[in-house]
């Protein structure tokens, strides 16, 4: 008999971002596995009023839940607190994936958190309204049978939650890589560069470290006016990170492309001569592996999940999280350097073999067991 598995994600295609490229994986892969998948997608009720929306999304996930074997939800929050109720309503199995701390980053963006995420994991002293939210995510994971984090790094903070390490499980994410890329040298010529070319994603958010590797552009193009920096990504810092390139007398040389598609992402990355992810935080990033897959070489921070993927000096380069002028250093060691590129770029697509999604899925299936007992 097939089983069922309802997964409650906060985006889903045509949605984009990682979570929306993982959770049609899940679908397909589980489908190829034999299972029933009924996708619940917060973008169907992301139009509504607040509050509003999620009272909407828990009728959504009861009513899409008939027949549903297990639960599965993306985070422990948006869809993870109506979709823990409904299953508990339901008496169904509740599974949890967690790739990131929904308070810390709420509380960064919103409520004058300054604390980087280790220290905030461990602490209590914040505003109402942050420790309702540490409070919504320690409930939903207590409720959860099994926790999966896509890194090690990311087990150590839900444990600093007050969860048991025996209920988290580590699963790395696959890469399913595009099938083909025009060739570098022809998307430069497509894109008008002509210089040495920085390439960065992400969010636009502050623990991105956004303004420091624009500060650090600024610096290098002092010595050479042709290069350029391609920030791919929209949130709440645009305009600021606009301001300050025109503040440091590089606007005409910092591409904003806004949100992109993958495709067009991966042609940005894979058409400069190196990546450069200046964050504060990774519980597992997926871009630093797609990144690798298409052969540019990558200089990021030696935090959270990325010393997981990169191995400094081999596959890439790491530094300390906002260093700027040991960014500088990276950045220009890797641009002067084509032995050392092209030695840490083979090193990297090596790499990428080893987050295969059948591996991910098999994992995965051996977790996903209904038969354990109900919380």
């Amino acid at each position: 008999m097939q089983k069922k598995i309802l997964i409650a994600t906060g985006i889903f295609p045509p949605d984009i971002g990682g979570p929306a490229t993982y959770s049609k994986l899940l679908v397909d892969k589980l489908h190829e596995k034999g299972f029933l998948v009924e996708v619940v997608s917060f973008g169907e009720v992301r139009h509504l009023p607040k509050i509003i929306r999620h009272i909407a999304y828990f009728f959504n996930v009861m009513f899409r839940a008939r027949g549903a074997d297990i639960f599965f939800a993306q985070d422990p929050v948006s869809v993870g607190l109506p979709s823990c109720i409904a299953a508990f309503i339901l008496r169904k199995p509740f599974y949890l994936k967690i790739v990131g701390d929904y308070a810390w980053e709420q509380g960064v963006q919103r409520f004058g958190v300054k604390d980087l995420l280790d220290e905030f994991s461990k602490q209590k002293n914040y505003s109402v309204s942050v420790r309702v939210m540490k409070n919504i995510q320690t409930m939903v994971c207590r409720r959860a049978i099994k926790i999966i984090v896509p890194s090690n790094y990311l087990k150590n903070i839900v444990i600093n939650w007050g969860i048991s390490g025996e209920k988290i499980s580590v699963i790395y994410n696959a890469f399913e890589p595009i099938v083909s890329l025009p060739q570098k040298e022809e998307l430069r010529k497509k894109f008008g560069f002509s210089g040495n070319v920085i390439t960065s994603v992400g969010r636009l958010v502050p623990w991105k470290g956004f303004d420091g590797l624009i500060t650090v552009f600024a610096e290098l193009h002092k010595n050479d006016s042709s290069l350029r920096l391609v920030i791919a990504g929209e949130g709440p810092d645009r305009a600021s990170l606009e301001a300050h390139a025109k503040k440091s007398g590089v606007v005409d040389s910092v591409l904003f492309t806004g949100r992109l598609a993958q495709r067009d992402m991966l042609e940005y990355v894979k058409a400069s001569d190196v990546f450069a992810l200046n964050t504060s935080y990774e519980g597992f990033s997926h871009q630093l592996i797609e990144v690798l897959a298409v052969g540019t070489p990558c200089v990021t921070t030696r935090v959270g999940g990325n010393v997981e993927i990169i191995h400094s000096g081999e596959n890439g380069i790491l530094f300390p999280y906002n260093d700027l002028p040991k960014l500088k250093k990276s950045i220009s060691l890797v641009l002067g350097d084509n032995d050392l590129a092209l030695k840490i770029t083979t090193a990297g697509q090596n790499t990428v073999r080893s987050y295969s999604s059948d591996r991910m899925i098999s994992e995965l299936v051996q977790e996903l067991n209904p038969t354990r007992k109900l919380l």
